[in-house]
């Protein structure tokens, strides 16, 4: 509740200044295998908590830090951060509740990491798993899918963006096509893992666009994402016209 409290007054800030909204998650999620934490499964997209950025890539890093800085002192960026799977689906529900009455200036950018399997709380081992009793063998459920509730009930006129990685290529498409027709949202963002890099497909339900970085782009430092995103922006701002 207190989280959808402060979104919902941040969001409504950025109403009143005419601004669009876009919610963003990123990151991995951590799945307890234990009530204390102690056990734990974590999915990250990237290095390991605790790996210290080499001190050559500070430069580099700068301006983003001085512009993430900028952007939330001017009340222009709201940052909750999340640890476990649980954690993160509560939050996106109550971020999305919040944001909802914004409308379809809303765009949810759903690039966080989450895990497919989980172990509720009812199957936990009582006390920390013991490396004496030998090998691991553990049953998980599936994860809920947050999609269906994000585009049907929480923020139905939000323009919803959701990322599908697989490792065969022959498969991607119609894979996010499935996605598409199944939770019936804007976007799908398709990426094979070994050109995830440099190269995506943005699909939507008539049209597949491929997004690429060139090898002198590559040489700049410049990031897919940038491409990404400014394309999704032009999107964004069809699907406002269109409402």
């Amino acid at each position: 509740a207190a989280t959808e409290g402060r979104v919902r007054a941040w969001a409504a800030a950025q109403a009143a200044r005419g601004r669009r909204v876009a919610l963003v998650t990123s990151g991995g999620t951590q799945v307890p295998l234990g009530p204390a934490l102690l056990d734990a499964l974590r999915l990250t997209p990237g290095p390991p908590p605790g790996v210290a950025a080499a001190p050559a890539a500070l430069p580099a890093l700068l301006p983003a830090l001085r512009e993430y800085q900028r952007a939330t002192e001017a009340g222009a960026l709201l940052a909750i951060e999340f640890t476990g799977l649980a954690e993160y689906l509560a939050l996106l529900r109550a971020a999305a509740r919040a944001l909802a009455p914004l409308g379809s200036s809303v765009m949810f950018y759903l690039a966080a990491a989450v895990s497919d399997f989980y172990i509720p709380a009812s199957e936990m081992p009582e006390h920390k798993i013991q490396s004496s009793e030998g090998p691991l063998q553990i049953t998980m459920k599936m994860v809920p899918k947050m999609l269906s509730p994000l585009v049907r009930d929480w923020a139905p006129e939000a323009f919803v963006i959701s990322f599908k990685l697989e490792t065969d290529p022959q498969i991607l498409l119609d894979k996010s096509r499935q996605a598409l027709e199944k939770y019936r949202h804007q976007v799908v963002v398709a990426n094979v893992l070994e050109s995830r890099r440099t190269s995506v497909i943005i699909v939507t339900r008539d049209s597949q666009t491929p997004l690429s970085l060139s090898n002198e782009e590559v040489a700049q430092g410049m990031e897919i994402e940038e491409k990404i995103v400014s394309y999704l922006q032009g999107q964004h701002m069809a699907f406002i016209e269109r409402k």
